[in-house]
């Protein structure tokens, strides 16, 4: 007998035994074993920030409970955007993620005329992941303690107050211009080329104010180089709970920023429900929330569904702002 004919009455006899039917499910189920392979996880920024941290600790527990290597693959430029756009044209199939944020969709598009990928429509949101801890922070100079007195100060000195920032049309600018707009007030702005030398110019004084994540400013708010006067949440930090929110004295306003796992869109339901319940699993490990606590980002435990309705309200939210605003990236 051949090799064919042997296998041919194998396959027979097996469909006699539990039914062609079952057979065939059992086929495809071999086949679509995930996962099989490694797993590619971008960032689109570059090593070493909160986000690289975060995503570093998701693979190292993602490689045991999935039983595959998660592979970071750091893809910085073009403001996030050259590594979340190979995600958008990747396959969806589970095999190449992005951590993504607020800023790269829910402000990029808004931003930038021209985007090569949808913030909303290019992906399928998985697990919102994280949120920072977004500061409003001044140099020690200002004669102020709460954003109370900051404001009457900025009233009574106009011209006097510079704020830095990552760029046009970053976080750390977007949250200042709608801070001046709520409050009334004017300060000049100072862009730099990233989130680093603008908190450097404030801790020398170049520029007197600065809104940034909790990553980049407790560091020096612990050693007295700046001065904490409050988060741009709209409810306060369970990190910090004695820490104000900005709107605690100018109602409405808000801004937040947050991590999160993606997959290129068409992504089926199966699989995304069992990447959303590894991810909640393995930022629940307690050495990751102390690690993450330390930096001033807090885990996020929400469901595909959950995180989709965030990605969405703050796509048509800030994009509406940036707008009305006439924001741009330069």
């Amino acid at each position: 007998m051949t090799s064919q004919n042997r296998r041919t009455l194998s396959l027979a006899a097996l469909g006699a035994l539990f039914g062609m039917g079952t057979l065939a499910s059992l086929a495809v189920h071999a086949q679509q074993a995930y996962p099989n392979k490694p797993i590619t996880l971008i960032v689109p920024w570059a090593a070493g920030g909160s986000t690289d941290i975060l995503a570093r600790a998701l693979a190292e527990q993602l490689t045991k409970s999935l039983g595959q290597p998660v592979i970071v693959d750091n893809r910085a430029g073009a403001s996030g955007n050259i590594g979340s756009n190979v995600v958008a044209k990747a396959k969806p199939d589970g095999y190449t993620l992005l951590v993504g944020s607020m800023s790269t969709h829910a402000m990029n598009p808004a931003l930038m005329p021209s985007m090569p990928f949808k913030g909303v429509e290019d992906f399928t949101p998985i697990a919102q992941m994280a949120n920072v801890v977004n500061t409003m922070v001044v140099h020690p100079s200002v004669p102020v303690s709460n954003v109370k007195e900051f404001i009457a100060y900025a009233k009574a000195n106009p011209g006097k107050l510079n704020y830095a920032s990552a760029g046009s049309g970053s976080t750390n600018h977007l949250s200042a211009v709608l801070f001046e707009k709520a409050a009334g007030i004017e300060m000049l702005h100072v862009p730099y080329k990233g989130g680093a030398p603008a908190v450097l110019d404030t801790v020398s004084n170049q520029t007197q104010v600065l809104f940034s994540a909790g990553t980049q400013t407790l560091p020096h708010v612990k050693t007295g180089k700046l001065k904490l006067l409050g988060v741009t949440e709209a409810k306060r930090s369970v990190l910090m709970p004695d820490v104000p929110t900005v709107a605690e004295t100018v109602p409405g306003y808000e801004l937040g920023v947050w991590y999160g796992l993606f997959g290129p869109a068409g992504m089926p339901k199966p699989l995304v429900d069992r990447l959303n319940d590894a991810t909640n699993k393995a930022l629940a490990d307690p050495d990751i929330r102390t690690r993450m606590d330390g930096i001033g980002v807090e885990i996020v435990k929400a469901t595909p569904a959950q995180f989709s309705k965030v990605l969405r309200d703050d796509a048509a939210r800030y994009g509406k702002i940036i707008r009305e605003l006439g924001i741009t990236n330069d």
